[in-house]
């Protein structure tokens, strides 16, 4: 008689490509990224960066009425972008507006998102941050957690029906992993053998709940195998690893057709988002250490500049002229109109029923009778 053991005595080992200062670890077999594609990658992770100072400043302003960062995981946002083809479908958690960024979607398409005006492709419906882009392939946000992870089973496994050359990629972070949804996922894609990316953020925190109070296995790729899916764990600090991952990911996905799951090793540097005070759960020299000494934008710039395509002055250059098309893209979602009241009713239906037509009903009642309770600055 025979237990299998409830640990390996060794852990899984983490993929690298660039060491903590930004040198090719040697030997390495990973894919080399042109020059072409390392600058968009780096410009990017400094404009994902700044976005997310501006857009928390906004917030804290009363501008807008909540907005979370990717602070400490530009790089597996990118990275992981850059490593996909536009033909390829993506459903999000929330801390991915990278993947979007890096697929063209403008700073003023995500200030209209933010502001919720009349320009935003979701109608103002959501709340700030739960982007969507038919056009980019990125399907909407929702707040629930882990609900996008079996929906993106359904979803790749229609591009295998299809035939397509395509893949599906769906990201989670380590809390999204002790939800329900994430097990009836994996062993939903693996079952059916549906061409699918999992990539799962272990950034060390779920909110405010360690990831050693969420699970006692060797952290997520683990997990993978227990549902007979392939997998990887990658240093998502490290922007050549996680391209080459990814990269070699949806090779497998799509000429094997099967699922593979990536763990992508992180640290979230902000808060969970504007409704949180992360300090009060974990200790602030921590935090400043992930910020400086582990920051992945300055790891990806050190190996950029040792490659010879990057300068202090072009820093300086890219920096400011971000900072401006912030600054114009906020003034620009202010002013724009706020949708009319209808559209909150609209599109779903043909012809809208009942409860909606008398949730609308009652609502422009309610404006009337109280108009100092709305904005007023919405359409009725």
């Amino acid at each position: 008689m025979s237990f299998i053991s409830e640990s390996a005595d060794k852990r899984i080992p983490c993929y690298r490509v660039l060491d903590g200062h930004g040198e090719p670890i040697v030997p390495n077999n990973f894919v080399q990224v042109g020059k072409e594609v390392a600058l968009k990658m780096y410009s990017d992770m400094v404009t994902l960066q700044m976005m997310d100072t501006v857009f928390y400043e906004a917030q804290r302003q009363g501008r807008i009425s909540f907005y979370l960062t990717t602070l400490g995981e530009e790089a597996l946002n990118i990275a992981s972008a850059a490593a996909l083809t536009a033909d390829d479908l993506v459903l999000p958690q929330y801390r991915e507006p990278g993947v979007l960024l890096w697929r063209g979607f403008t700073l003023q398409d995500f200030a209209n998102q933010c502001f919720g005006n009349m320009a935003d492709a979701g109608k103002a419906r959501q709340m700030p941050i739960h982007y969507v882009s038919k056009n980019h392939n990125y399907f909407a946000v929702s707040s629930p957690i882990a609900t996008q992870l079996p929906q993106a089973v359904g979803v790749a496994y229609s591009l295998k029906m299809d035939g397509k050359k395509a893949c599906v990629a769906t990201f989670s972070g380590d809390g999204g992993t002790s939800e329900g949804d994430f097990h009836a996922a994996l062993n939903f894609a693996a079952v059916l053998d549906a061409p699918l990316i999992f990539i799962i953020r272990n950034n060390g925190w779920a909110i405010s709940t360690p990831i050693e109070e969420q699970f006692r296995s060797d952290g997520i790729v683990v997990r993978g195998r227990a549902y007979g899916i392939r997998s990887i764990r990658v240093d998502g600090n490290d922007a050549l690893a996680v391209y080459n991952a990814v990269q070699t990911a949806r090779e497998m996905a799509i000429s094997e057709q099967r699922p593979i799951l990536v763990e992508a090793l992180t640290y979230r540097v902000g808060h969970h988002s504007t409704s949180d005070d992360s300090t009060k759960y974990r200790p602030l020299k921590e935090i400043e250490y992930w910020k400086m000494a582990r920051n992945p934008v300055n790891r990806f710039r050190k190996w950029v500049e040792r490659n010879g395509w990057w300068s202090d002055t072009e820093e300086s250059e890219l920096r400011s002229s971000i900072r401006k098309q912030l600054l114009q893209a906020i003034q620009n979602a202010e002013k724009t109109e706020k949708p009319p009241l209808a559209d909150l009713f609209s599109d779903v239906y043909d012809h809208p029923p009942s409860n909606l037509q008398e949730q609308e009903k009652l609502l422009r009642e309610n404006i009337r009778r109280h108009p100092q309770d709305y904005p007023s600055d919405v359409p009725v």
